[in-house]
């Protein structure tokens, strides 16, 4: 691509007309236009804005009668649902009505105003019509931005609105008629445009110093000062004093009239120019947006940020202020929370190294001044397969975040075709399937079962089986690859382990509570075949790779259905010689530093993470190939133990594959270490103890301690479980999960601490200690407790009792210890910088643990409404300990209240409920929410009324989870091979 730090400043021959139009998305996009309309004006040229942004922005920035400002709507950019939340379905909805319901007008419109104006060169940012209006008049057109809206709504479309994907495609279209992209820095994937143009950072300049800022402001030189650049603060929220840390001042922008402040705070002039302010500050705690982003890395002043979920071009801007030390986040839960401090004296850590140039305004008006004159700026012209490769390789592979999934959808990657052609029927159309099906292969080991999801493995193997490789340029890359991963002629071996809903027991099981979980329907399929190196299928690439290495190493070669869905690589493989140091595996540790060298690819690690357990576990050696095929029908970040899933049905598969003879549980703890050592989530087993050992229609009931399975519990026939997916992406790998996980340890190693002292008391005092915990109980109580393993262990009497009021709300890492040392998980690591919530995390699992119990009792009750309400009372107890841990959400306490409002409502109409409880589950902070009620036809009336409702108040319309199926064990495997003719 072609690059630009400064262009030839050669005036142009006579004043040109620009047609500006500006999304109404964000005020980082007006700003960066107003830069480039300051530069265009000063060189005489006649500027017309097109936008929905209020004219004020523009003539308080650029007074000049060469400025005109036409009000316009030709998109919507993102709504948002919250001010940290994006809402997918509504967005797409939205930019349906404003522009793809009445484009044959925009289309008229639009060309009747160019042509009023007789413009020279059209310039969008980043509005996607008009690039095919000026093609269809003949003018040039020209985009600017770090992102493009169909890069944006694609993980929409997946998460919300599939039957939306013809906004993409349109929008992609659209982009295809633009000359050429000045692309900004932080920029994410835009493999619609054919001409690239790289450009500096747009940036506002100073119009006043640090002194004179502060001075006006009433600030001393060296008073530390954080300014609070947060447009749209949550509804209710109130700045308190005790936020900041000991004589900090905050400055608010876009505070309201009506807003209070503390002493502490200082609400700006509504008018202050934001550049001057923040040259004046030491660090600024917002939301990353381009405006920010680039003002923050060109005065080189610390950021403390606060992730939004689904504002997609964040992460690379992410990227690009980590790059260059510039920013720090802060978890949700400690902004709304107030827990400021720890992350506000860490920014001043920093060091802000950014030195590249800021003068993006000044070249891309230059740029914009050759292009309406006709001079031809770049030559490079790229074909659409190689212009998504470059999106791929420099977006997202090198500037996505770990543990955020950037969606570039199959279907809207083309191949080798031009993205700007347009879509054709046979782009989107669903494939003709092949005569061939799942009966082409002999069943040689184990039973279908009846299971449907298993039957149509089956045949996606069989259509692989059946692909020549003149139709390979056809396939999706997945099933390219897939199509020679096996030998047919081979034995293949398929395992299933399914997702699982979380009845009772969730965040618990690590501190050794009974859970109680249900296998879902929706489950993983992995398939697994052995070959001797010198036999094995190897990709191209592959093949080099042994070539170069003069052997025929054991290879391992992954592919993973729906992996383009997530824009994760298709394929992964290595040599499994990689796993190995010297005559012993490698370390957990260094084969997570292996996994996340390419993020594009950490995905690997649930799967080839479960090779290297077995050899670091059970000494299995592996000399033959491996190829491994995966498909899972468990959604991912929904809170249903989509990771565990996949882990339990590819070491079983493995098993199978290679004869070992591992009992179900020991394989679940075992599939437990590739999460908590290979990926890096600090889980407890539940997920793949459920996975591994349940069986449909059941409720498995087992104790964390570390796993054993207590009974399978038969759901009554009077009741059933339902999750509804709250469309908040879930993730055991969150901060949110870690750090409550840790608060948990923390109050633990408090207890026993406590314990120990008494117990060290009563051994040396010679009268009797008539302390409230030592009263009545004696020595062997306060020993056992000193040595308490699980927190579940502690009854809920004797925490109270005993040691609640010694717990802290909230203790910092470095003061827990200095005084404890150390809060004994392996799994997680505390950080001293910053703080953590103990009394809350430390009260959940002991009183989890007693309410699931009281749960388990009331399933064998009678069926009675008082039953059900009993068992309802029990799973809001439970949501509402997660909200105080601070692992709850939105959309989880939503779809509970509205399930609390059906119940109320069939109450106060004098009649009986359906619906009866609800509750958060898993690891929390979204994901799915388990409903329980009777099993008739009232109740799933209302479960579906619950998805409208929710849908019409977010957008989302909830994923519903209903059903049940067996679990890895019950499953066994089978052992198939191609029928010879």
């Amino acid at each position: 691509m072609a690059s630009a730090g400064g262009a030839d400043r050669s005036p142009p021959p006579r004043r040109l007309v620009f047609a500006f139009y500006l999304t109404g998305h964000g005020f980082g996009h007006a700003t960066r236009a107003i830069e480039v309309v300051r530069h265009l004006v000063a060189a005489g040229h006649e500027v017309h804005v097109a936008t929905a942004v209020p004219e004020f922005v523009f003539t308080a920035e650029v007074r000049s009668s060469r400025l005109r400002i036409r009000r316009v709507i030709l998109d919507c950019g993102a709504v948002q649902a919250d001010p940290l939340t994006v809402d997918p379905l509504a967005t797409l909805e939205k930019y349906r009505e404003a522009a793809v319901v009445p484009r044959e007008s925009i289309l008229r419109e639009e060309t009747e105003w160019l042509s009023s104006i007789k413009a020279d060169l059209v310039i969008s940012d980043v509005v996607p019509v008009v690039c095919k209006v000026a093609a269809h008049m003949g003018i040039r057109s020209v985009c600017i931005g770090n992102f493009s809206w169909d890069f944006i709504y694609s993980e929409y479309i997946m998460e919300a609105g599939y039957h939306h994907r013809s906004v993409v495609w349109q929008i992609a279209e659209d982009y295809a008629h633009c000359d050429i992209l000045l692309r900004l820095p932080g920029y994410g994937p835009m493999p619609a445009f054919r001409n690239v143009i790289d450009v500096p950072l747009i940036v506002r300049g100073l119009r006043k110093s640090r002194s004179e800022v502060r001075k006006e402001l009433g600030l001393e030189e060296n008073a530390k000062v954080l300014l609070f650049n947060f447009g749209g603060q949550p509804a209710g929220w109130k700045l308190k004093q005790e936020w900041l840390p000991d004589g900090w001042i905050c400055l608010v922008c876009g505070a309201s009239d009506s807003q209070d402040v503390p002493p502490n705070f200082i609400k700006l002039a509504k008018d202050a120019y934001t550049p001057d302010v923040i040259a004046a500050s030491d660090c600024m705690l917002g939301k990353i947006g381009y405006g920010a982003a680039s003002e923050v890395l060109a005065y080189k002043l610390p950021l403390v940020f606060v992730r939004r979920d689904y504002f997609n071009e964040e992460p690379f801007l992410r990227n690009l202020l980590e790059h260059y030390q510039n920013s720090i986040e802060m978890i949700r839960s400690d902004f709304l929370a107030g827990h400021w401090k720890p992350y506000l004296l860490r920014a001043l850590t920093l060091q802000p190294c950014y030195n590249g140039p800021t003068n993006g305004g000044e070249v891309v008006a230059q740029i914009l001044q050759d292009t309406a004159v006709g001079k031809e700026c770049i030559s490079d012209k790229f074909c659409g397969a190689r212009r998504l490769q470059d999106a791929i390789v420099s977006g997202y592979q090198l500037q996505r975040a770990p543990g955020r999934d950037v969606h570039i959808p199959d279907w809207y990657s083309l191949s080798e075709t031009e993205i700007g052609a347009g879509p054709t029927s046979q782009n989107v159309a669903t494939k003709e399937t092949t005569a061939l099906c799942f009966e082409d292969f002999e069943i040689l080991h184990g039973d279908l079962q009846g299971l449907t999801d298993t039957m149509d493995f089956l045949k996606s193997l069989s259509e692989l089986n059946g692909n020549n490789l003149e139709s390979l340029e056809k396939q999706h890359t997945e099933r390219t690859a897939a199509s020679v991963l096996f030998d047919w002629e081979k034995e293949i071996y398929i395992a299933r382990a399914p997702g699982r809903l979380d009845v009772m027991g969730g965040i618990a099981d690590y501190s050794g509570s009974l859970v109680l979980q249900m296998p879902l329907r929706e489950a993983c399929h992995v398939a697994v075949q052995r070959n001797h190196p010198n036999k094995q299928k190897l990709w191209k690439h592959t093949q080099a790779r042994q070539l170069e290495n003069a052997g025929l190493a054991p290879v391992l070669q992954i592919v993973s259905f729906g992996s383009e869905l997530s824009n994760r690589a298709p394929t992964f493989d290595m040599d499994l010689s990689d796993f190995m140091n010297g005559e012993k595996p490698i370390s957990y540790e260094k084969a997570r530093e292996f996994f996340c060298q390419n993020p594009s690819q950490k995905w690997a690690a649930y799967v080839a993470g479960t090779i290297l357990v077995l050899m670091t576990e059970l000494g299995v050696q592996f000399t033959d190939s491996m190829s491994i095929l995966v498909s899972s029908a468990v959604p991912e970040g929904k809170g249903v133990s989509s990771s565990a899933s996949v882990e339990v049905a590819t070491m079983s598969a493995i098993a199978a594959a290679y004869g070992l003879n591992i009992n179900p549980r020991d394989l679940a703890l075992l599939c437990q270490k590739v999460e908590n050592h290979v990926v890096g989530a600090p889980c407890g087993v539940m997920d793949q103890m459920a996975s591994a050992c349940g069986e449909a229609n059941k409720l498995l009931a087992m104790v964390c301690q570390p796993a054993e399975v207590k009974e399978l519990v038969s759901i009554p026939t009077h009741m059933r479980f339902w999750g509804l997916d709250s469309g908040i992406r879930h993730s055991v790998g969150g901060g949110d999960y870690g750090s409550v996980r840790v608060g948990t340890y923390m109050g633990r190693k408090m207890i026993k601490s406590a314990a120990s002292d008494l117990v060290s008391e009563s051994l040396t005092s010679e009268a009797p200690v008539q302390s409230d915990c030592y009263k009545g109980n004696g020595t062997g109580l306060l020993k056992s407790e000193a040595a308490l393993e699980y927190l579940c262990n502690l009854p809920p009497h004797r925490f109270e009792a005993s040691y609640a009021k010694d717990i802290p709300e909230v203790i910092s890492g470095d003061a827990f210890l200095e005084k404890y040392g150390d809060h004994s998980d392996t799994v997680t690591v505390i950080d001293p910088k910053r703080s953590y919530s103990v009394k809350a995390p430390t009260r959940h699992p002991i009183y989890e643990n007693f309410r699931v119990e009281t749960f388990k009792t009331l399933l064998a009750a009678g069926n009675t409404d008082e039953q059900l309400s009993g068992l309802g009372e029990l799973m809001y107890q439970c949501h509402n300990s997660y909200s105080a841990c601070g692992l709850g959400s939105d959309g989880t306490d939503r779809l509970v209240d509205l399930v609390q409002e059906m119940q109320h409502r069939a109450t106060s109409e004098g009649g009986s409920p359906s619906l009866f409880g609800a509750k958060i589950t898993g690891g929390g902070s979204g994901g799915t929410v388990c409903v329980i009620g009777k099993n008739c036809a009232r109740s799933s009336e209302e479960i579906l009324e619950i998805q409208q409702r929710y849908k019409a108040a977010t957008g989302y319309l909830p994923i519903l989870f209903d059903g049940s199926s067996p679990g890895a064990a019950k499953f066994g495997y089978l052992k198939i091979r191609r029928r010879r003719s």
